[in-house]
């Protein structure tokens, strides 16, 4: 038999200290609470109970095994590994307590600072699987430290991995490529932008992909991992005003400063009786070329968004219809002169 009155003194002073901490973890609460700091509060909050409980397991271990009340053939359950497996999951505990908190504390703060949504849903997504992430890594080393062989259980987890997921780098690529987008900020929610072939305003930015409402109200869906890796352009940004360029030909013959003073015409036009086009800055028009078949200009305006390039140029190729045909400008075709020289 072992030392009975020991194993029962420390038994008891492992419930005094148990008992004490837990006072002592309220008290530093309140007081980390009173301070600015927020990053004592997550300390506390995260290393408090697990040391309580640490405290009275560990002297209840011990009062055990220096009280010799167990039998010899259960020996085995006093075994330290099982101490140690203990020891990890309060570390395992105190690690996921921490870095959730600290995650969700600091990153939906900085998150709460911007307009986009995938911060948002990034840190969702983070706190989630930080979780999952430490306790797995400590379930492995529990097992190991148990002498249990992990080796099926990692080949089943890589199984179930690529089951569930037929492209791992895939989903990482594009998880990474969307914090890449709230770090860079090339876009946002409600911005007309335009990625390789597809052009659209963009209706939300998740952690996995980007969708965009096409002008053909289509939804498109981008994985990120494209978008990190891409051209990006975006009309809503440095401004929302649009410069438009909308080219005008007319026949050889044509009297160059006439038609110059009728696009003019035409613009001022606009902006007076359009609400699309913007005064300043003023329009202009530019002789380009002089090619095959027509003499080429540009009226150039601007839109006072992104968003109404169609109707300016609505208005402004209708009104130069009527303003050329009232004036006798011809506005040419393409075409071809054959000549056949007899012999």
């Amino acid at each position: 038999m072992g030392n009975v009155p020991y194993s029962l003194l420390l038994l008891f002073a492992g419930v005094f200290g148990s008992v004490a901490l837990y006072w002592l973890y309220h008290w530093l609460l309140k007081r980390a609470a009173s301070t600015e700091s927020k990053i004592d509060d997550i300390l506390i909050a995260a290393t408090g109970k697990p040391l309580i409980i640490a405290v009275l397991v560990v002297t209840v271990y011990f009062s055990i095994v220096y009280s010799g009340l167990i039998p010899d053939r259960y020996a085995y359950v006093l075994d330290s590994k099982y101490l140690t497996a203990f020891y990890i999951l309060l570390g395992t505990w105190i690690v996921s307590s921490f870095t959730y908190n600290f995650i969700h504390l600091y990153g939906r703060w900085m998150a709460a600072r911007t307009e986009s949504e995938v911060d948002d849903r990034i840190i969702d997504v983070l706190e989630i699987a930080v979780k999952y992430v430490v306790w797995f890594v400590a379930f492995l080393l529990i097992l190991s430290t148990l002498e249990i062989d992990i080796t099926p259980l990692l080949a089943g987890a890589g199984i179930a991995g690529v089951a569930a997921s037929p492209s791992p780098q895939d989903l990482l690529s594009n998880f990474f490529g969307g914090a890449l987008i709230v770090m860079d900020k090339p876009f946002k929610v409600n911005d007309r932008i335009k990625i390789d072939d597809y052009l659209g305003d963009v209706v939300s930015v998740g952690p996995r992909s980007t969708r965009l409402q096409t002008l053909d109200y289509q939804l498109v869906t981008i994985p990120n991992s494209k978008i990190a890796s891409s051209v990006i352009i975006n009309y809503a940004l440095p401004e929302v005003r649009l410069k438009i360029k909308i080219p005008v030909s007319v026949a050889y013959g044509s009297d160059v400063k006439r038609v110059k003073e009728i696009l003019l015409e035409i613009a001022r036009e606009a902006v007076d009786r359009s609400v699309y086009v913007l005064n300043d800055p003023a329009p202009s028009v530019y002789f380009l070329e002089f090619a095959d078949s027509s003499l080429n200009f540009t009226l150039v305006v601007w839109a006072r968004a992104f968003n109404m390039a169609w109707e300016v140029q609505d208005f402004i190729n209708t009104r130069i219809d009527e303003r050329f045909k009232e004036e006798g400008i011809e506005i040419p075709f393409n075409q071809m002169d054959v000549h056949i020289r007899k012999d």
